[in-house]
């Protein structure tokens, strides 16, 4: 069971509220609080996909450029021992750190988000 929706490229976490017998969700990734909410599975897709689709309709009527949910670049820090190691594994697979590191994490994504 995932517990989350995708539509262009915005993904939201989805959760229950038992007091208000209600499915919600936020878009996730971006500063703009987009929300959204449904009684059904159904009433909650559409509820998302017309929150993505305001969003987008509102930022071009104002001017703005939507922001993305992400950019690409990735900064975190990691222990001396574990960059190292990963440093030699992606010497020793013949790749870029950064190649090796998005490879790992793609892979724990998949595993994740499947």
């Amino acid at each position: 069971m995932k517990n989350f929706m995708t539509y262009k490229g915005y993904s939201a976490r989805i959760e229950y509220d038992d007091d208000d017998g209600v499915l919600f969700g936020r878009v996730a990734g971006i500063r703009d609080g987009v929300g959204f909410h449904g009684d059904s599975v159904e009433a909650l897709k559409t509820a998302f996909r017309e929150a993505v689709d305001d969003y987008l309709e509102t930022c071009a009527r104002v001017g703005e450029a939507p922001q993305k949910p992400y950019s690409g670049n990735v900064m975190f820090r990691i222990s001396p021992d574990t960059h190292a190691s990963a440093t030699l594994a992606a010497e020793l697979a013949g790749v870029s750190l950064n190649e090796w590191a998005e490879a790992a994490l793609a892979e724990a994504a998949k595993k994740r988000v499947a």
